[in-house]
């Protein structure tokens, strides 16, 4: 049974990587030649709106079944600028929201970065940085990667920090590049030290396409090295998860949370659920990829889906008000 009005004390938080959410605008300082009309995928115009139009809607349903309202944060990967950020928070399913946004760009040479939208009326933007990751090859060359999105700002009234990140892919089936995700995970624990050096009851939350699974080495050393809970843990099986390769599910996309969103000492927020969204409307209909993403392209071929991810989400709820003074919205 769902709720007549938005629940007011309890918030999504998600991550959703986009599948490659580009203009179709000629940037010669990335890599972006693939998303052009006359490139073999003949991207153009009209693709480009119908993947913001989609790209929305997914988000717009994220919790929204449990909460009636969509996610207070989105975490989002593979996003190219600022054009295609302000197109999706003015895009039908979202305009309504007063979506706000954080993006740096990145030096991945793809020109592919992460950002984060939030709900201005539940979320006040305090700071953000990026952080660069210098990972190199083990012949050591450097690998130009997405770098790590830290934004900390008041949901509700309470302090969070949130990490967003993208770590270097995988080298189909090796661990070539396994040293690279190590890494990120001992940049993230830096990160999460410096935090914890200012406040140490700071809650944070590190999301993101991990390019691992839970249970891979570089997720149980950054979630033991900082005590994380890691919810996700329990979401993959071998009938579900956030992507499916060679007809294996994986869970790449994850949240963790520091332990003190799972017992707060003295209310505020705390974790209630996490989850995959793999509503019907996100999978492939029919044929031998039935129940996968439905994506928008498979190799050079169109598909015109939303993605080849499943988003992924957590839920916190106030468990008690804080006093403080009330939020404004950001311009």
């Amino acid at each position: 049974m769902s709720l007549q009005h938005p629940n007011s004390d309890t918030h999504t938080i998600a991550f959703y990587n986009t599948e490659n959410l580009f203009d179709h605008l000629n940037d010669p300082l990335i890599m972006d030649t693939d998303f052009l009309e006359k490139a073999n995928k003949k991207w153009n115009k009209d693709r480009y709106e119908t993947k913001v139009y989609k790209t929305g809607k997914a988000i717009s349903k994220i919790g929204f079944d449990d909460l009636q309202k969509p996610p207070s944060l989105i975490g989002l990967a593979e996003v190219e600028n600022d054009k295609v950020l302000t197109d999706l928070v003015q895009s039908t399913h979202l305009k309504d929201h007063n979506y706000g946004f954080v993006h740096y760009n990145s030096p991945d040479e793809r020109g592919i970065d992460v950002a984060l939208l939030y709900d201005k009326n539940s979320f006040r933007l305090e700071t953000s940085e990026t952080i660069t990751l210098h990972v190199e090859s083990k012949l050591g060359v450097r690998d130009y990667t997405r770098d790590i999105l830290k934004v900390s700002g008041y949901l509700r009234d309470e302090k969070i920090h949130v990490l967003v990140n993208h770590w270097p892919s995988r080298h189909q089936e090796s661990d070539a590049t396994g040293h690279k995700r190590m890494y990120a995970a001992q940049r993230v624990i830096g990160l999460m030290n410096d935090i914890r050096d200012a406040d140490v009851d700071a809650k944070i939350i590190v999301m993101g396409d991990f390019n691992d699974n839970p249970k891979n080495e570089s997720i149980q050393f950054l979630k033991n090295e900082q005590r994380l809970y890691n919810p996700m843990e329990t979401l993959l099986s071998y009938t579900r998860g956030s992507a499916n390769h060679n007809y294996k599910w994986i869970l790449f996309d994850q949240i963790l949370m520091t332990d003190n969103l799972l017992a707060p000492k003295n209310g505020g927020l705390q974790f209630l659920k996490a989850d995959i969204f793999d509503d019907s409307f996100l999978t492939q209909f029919s044929g031998k990829y039935k129940g996968q993403p439905f994506r928008t392209y498979v190799g050079k071929k169109y598909k015109g889906g939303y993605s080849d991810h499943f988003p992924v989400y957590i839920q916190l709820k106030e468990q008690q008000p804080l006093n403080g003074s009330d939020l404004h919205s950001e311009t």
